[in-house]
C-alpha cells in the first residue's frame, strides 16, 4: 500500500460501545484527539427494547449523543454496533438523523441480528472445526443473513452500509493477516464489503498488541493495524486512563502513521487495490489462518 503524505504505516481504531460510559468515553476520546488520531467510535443508535446483554451507554442519552456529535465535528467517524430487525430500520434512520448520513462501518454485536457471525463466517470444513471447538455453544445463534427470519435484515445492510468488520487477528498488521482487504465474499452476498481488524478486545490485550515492537513491526511492514478494541472494557479506572496506555499511544503518534478512521483508510485501500470477490483458494486460507489464531493464539 501507498499512504498518503508518505505515510509508512496506517493506523486506526473501531471502538466497540460494550460497556462504556459517558463519562470514560469523554476522558479516552479527548486524550486521543490531543495526540492526532482520529479513529472511529461505534455506536447503539437506540436504546435497548427488550433485555439487554450488554452495558454501555446508548444514543437514546442526549448528553451521550451531543457527545458522539461533537467527537464527529472534529474528525471522528462514528460507526454503527447492530439493532434488532424490529428496530433496525428506526435504528438506521435515527443514526442518519444524528450524524447526517448512513453508517459507512459496523461491526457485529453478539446477539440475533448479527450478520454471518459466529460458525456462519466459516464454510465446510471450517465451519465444522469452530463448532466443535467452540462445543456449538453459537450453533444457530444469529440470523441477520437468513431470509425470512424475524431478525433478517441482510438486504437493509447491502443498501445502507459500505464494510463490515469480519475475522480478528492478534497480529498488528491486519493487512498481512487479510491482504485482500476490504473485499466482497459471494457466499455472503448481503454485506458489500468486509474488513479485518487486529485484536484489541480489552486493555491488556491492547497494550500487547501496540507494544513498541509491534508498533516498529508495523512500520517496518508499511502495514496497516484496524485495531478492535471495548474503551469501557479496562482503558479508564477511578476517573484516570491507564497509563501505560497513554505512554504508548504518546509513542505511537510519533511515528510515520496515516492515522485516519476505520472508512477513510478502508476507502483509501478500495481506491487502490479495487474491491476484490474473494475466491475460494482465497477463503480457505483466510479462514484457516483465523481458526488458527483462534485455536492456538487467543484471536477473538
Amino acid at each position: 500500500m501507498i499512504w498518503p503524505d508518505g505515510k509508512r504505516f496506517a493506523f486506526t481504531i473501531f471502538d466497540d460501545p460494550d460497556s462504556q460510559t459517558e463519562q470514560d468515553s469523554r476522558l479516552t476520546y479527548s486524550f486521543l484527539a490531543d495526540h492526532g488520531f482520529r479513529t472511529t467510535k461505534a455506536v447503539w443508535p437506540i436504546g435497548p427494547c427488550r433485555e439487554r446483554n450488554s452495558g454501555g451507554t446508548t444514543c437514546s442519552d442526549e448528553s451521550f449523543r451531543r457527545h458522539c456529535q461533537e467527537l464527529q465535528r472534529v474528525g471522528f467517524e462514528i460507526g454503527y454496533h447492530n439493532a434488532a430487525r424490529q428496530e433496525t430500520i428506526k435504528a438506521l434512520d435515527l443514526f442518519r438523523e444524528y450524524f447526517g448520513n448512513d453508517p459507512v462501518t459496523m461491526a457485529n454485536h453478539y446477539s440475533e441480528e448479527a450478520i454471518y457471525w459466529g460458525p456462519n463466517r466459516l464454510d465446510g470444513i471450517h465451519r465444522l472445526a469452530y463448532n466443535v471447538m467452540t462445543l456449538r455453544r453459537h450453533h444457530n445463534k444469529h440470523f441477520g443473513h437468513v431470509p425470512g427470519h424475524p431478525t433478517f435484515w441482510g438486504d437493509v445492510c447491502r443498501q445502507r452500509v459500505r464494510y463490515c468488520r469480519g475475522f480478528v487477528f492478534p497480529d498488528v498488521d491486519t493487512l498481512h493477516n487479510c491482504p485482500a482487504m476490504p473485499y466482497y465474499d459471494s457466499r455472503r452476498p448481503f454485506v458489500r464489503a468486509w474488513f479485518a481488524s487486529t485484536d484489541g478486545h480489552d486493555c491488556p490485550q491492547f497494550l500487547k498488541a501496540i507494544s513498541e515492537q509491534n508498533q516498529d513491526k508495523l512500520e517496518a511492514s508499511g502495514g496497516v493495524c484496524i485495531m478492535y478494541t471495548h474503551f469501557g472494557h479496562g482503558f479508564v479506572n477511578n476517573g484516570r486512563l491507564e497509563p501505560k496506555f497513554q505512554a504508548l499511544v504518546k509513542r505511537l503518534a510519533g511515528r510515520s502513521g496515516y492515522f485516519a478512521s476505520a472508512s477513510t483508510i478502508l476507502e483509501h485501500m478500495e481506491k487502490q487495490q479495487g474491491l476484490p470477490d474473494l475466491q475460494g483458494q482465497q477463503r480457505f486460507a483466510l479462514q484457516s489462518r483465523w481458526l488458527w489464531g483462534k485455536l492456538f493464539l487467543g484471536a477473538t
